[in-house]
């Protein structure tokens, strides 16, 4: 029998000599791809990916304008107007424009955040000059027929109803509302609720986009194989022509206040309900936080963001009382919020209740070596993977532009996250994770209402469903 070839070495034909293996070496730093910037003629911002191979054009159109332009009566105004701007122009009728779209392979859609409006487009590289026109006329001239206005309000209040029947949904709607002082915006749900839906008109809708929706403040994000294409003229001709001279601006730099009475726990009673969703959370930095947002993707996933993170190795893998659970760093344009989310097995709701709000606070006391080093390399290693698509690159960029920041921004990140350590990790942490904890349980109040005041975590307060 022949000996087996040294390891370093590869198997060669006669008379060839030994090859030596290349050695495995680090993977180099990545970089955020570099956009080639214009200014259309009305002031819109383009920027332009240019992705070779990618011939599905990514178009991403953002607008910043905060939730809190809203008339309180009418607050759901903004998410309608969004998602009527694709039923009707003033020259194509709402069924002429979705034929148009399925004819030219376009996939256009539209809403809103509490960020601002963000419109989506995607299309085959040849029919770029006519989705941006369609694009345009979405954006500066619907029509909102009464029909399409009629239809959307009664799509938005079954959602009303849908969104209270599931517990995910019931719960994130509780916890804005415990979190947020009652006066502010951001307490209520961003498309609205039942009676200011209701209360909303085609007039209504109209007047709200003729005040706020236009060029100005815009940014239109362009990735994909450009190569042939006068992308800033073709911008420009399709775009650039829109004026608004009525668009009025709004100040998005207030940061919401929140309620003084925020750090308690709030029972949703739901009988007979053979699981318990919870949402823990607290407040959270947004992108421009000093010292860096870095630290803040990487403590997410150490704590619970993924299988093998704190939370589900003791709730999930330990004690199984849960199929998994998630921790997210949720920047706004102003402050934010950390939140965990997710659901148990009923009976153990107090227990999961207790050691989810101990391991939340285990951060405070550090981090392991291989902790810190897993999150930075998960985040790190995996950028080049999810950002290698069209529309991932569209979508990174125009998220980031709705904040004011580019995707500079992104690449600065993953370059500090290299020079994280535990130390670095507590103090971002310790800076929010101050033990004054909003806790949401959508569950048997019967059962566990009074155990849950056991715990000595704060007031308990039971609400119906």
């Amino acid at each position: 029998m022949s000996a087996r070839p040294d390891s370093t070495t590869e198997t060669t034909g006669p008379g060839d000599s030994p090859a030596t293996r290349p050695e495995v070496v680090p993977p180099q730093a990545w970089a955020f791809p570099e956009p080639a910037r214009h200014q259309l003629s009305n002031g819109i911002s383009l920027l332009a990916y240019d992705i070779p191979g990618q011939y599905v054009i990514s178009v991403r159109t953002v607008l910043p304008l905060p939730l809190s332009a809203e008339p309180r009566e009418l607050e759901g105004v903004a998410a309608i107007t969004s998602r009527l701007l694709d039923e009707g122009t003033a020259r194509h009728t709402s069924e002429e424009f979705a034929e148009l779209l399925e004819r030219k392979g376009i996939a256009l859609g539209a809403g809103m955040t509490d960020s601002g409006l963000s419109v989506d487009l995607d299309v085959p590289k040849r029919r770029l000059p006519e989705a941006l026109d369609l694009l345009r006329q979405a954006l500066a001239d619907p029509v909102f027929p009464e029909a399409e206005v009629a239809r959307h309000i009664k799509t938005r209040l079954a959602e009303i109803e849908q969104e209270r029947a599931m517990a995910p949904h019931r719960a994130a709607r509780e916890f804005i509302a415990t979190f947020f002082d009652g006066d502010e915006r951001a307490s209520r749900p961003s498309a609205g609720t039942a009676a200011t839906v209701s209360a909303i008109t085609r007039e209504d809708i109209a007047a709200f986009h003729r005040r706020f929706i236009g060029p100005r403040g815009m940014t239109v994000v362009v990735a994909g194989d450009l190569s042939g294409i006068d992308l800033p003229g073709l911008a420009d001709t399709q775009l650039g022509v829109w004026r608004s001279e009525g668009q009025e601006a709004v100040d998005a730099s207030a940061l919401p206040v929140r309620a003084g009475d925020a750090a308690r726990i709030v029972l949703v009673d739901r009988p007979g309900s053979v699981q318990s969703e919870l949402a823990v959370g607290c407040a959270g930095p947004d992108r421009r936080v000093e010292d860096g947002w870095a630290p803040y993707p990487v403590l997410a996933f150490v704590l619970g963001g993924s299988p093998n993170a704190r939370v589900d190795a003791v709730l999930r893998e330990e004690k199984g009382f849960t199929y998994g659970i998630r921790s997210g760093f949720r920047p706004r344009r102003r402050g934010g919020l950390f939140l965990t989310t997710g659901s148990v097995r009923a009976d153990s709701t107090v227990e999961s209740v207790r050691l989810l709000l101990d391991i939340l606070e285990s951060g405070r006391e550090g981090f392991s070596d291989d902790e810190v080093r897993s999150g930075v390399d998960f985040i790190s290693k995996t950028a080049p993977g999810r950002f290698a698509t069209a529309d991932a690159v569209a979508d990174e960029a125009a998220t980031l532009a709705l904040d004011g920041l580019t995707t500079q921004f992104t690449t600065d990140n993953l370059t500090a996250m290299q020079g994280l350590d535990s130390a670095a990790l507590v103090q971002a942490y310790t800076r929010w994770a101050d033990g004054a904890w909003t806790v949401v349980v959508v569950g048997d109040a019967s059962l566990y209402a009074d155990q849950l005041r056991a715990l000595g975590r704060g007031e308990v307060t039971v609400v119906p469903n």
